[in-house]
């Protein structure tokens, strides 16, 4: 599923007009971007969390050159889904 496919399903179930469900669907996904800019967990009860995790810095080669080069620490989102996610999706 897309963008465009879950602002469609917005506006199926809610009754919203497609603009409305656009602006709905854009401003959730810039709270939940804010929420992980800020370092902070955004939490979905019964669906899932996104929080952020810190990789550290370390050595690896260039594929093509076999070169040592350095990849620098950067911060990484993840994503654990809640156990009644896991249930509904594998019955």
């Amino acid at each position: 599923m897309n963008k465009a496919q879950l602002v469609d399903a917005v506006a199926e179930t809610s009754g919203l007009t497609k603009k409305d469900s656009t602006k709905a669907v854009e401003a959730v996904l810039a709270a939940i971007s804010n929420a992980l800019c800020k370092k902070e967990e955004v939490t979905f009860v019964g669906f899932g969390r996104f929080k952020i995790s810190k990789r550290a810095a370390r050595d690896g080669r260039n594929p093509k050159t076999g070169e040592k080069i350095k990849i620098p620490a950067r911060n990484k989102v993840l994503f654990s889904s809640s156990k009644e996610l896991q249930t509904l999706i594998n019955k």
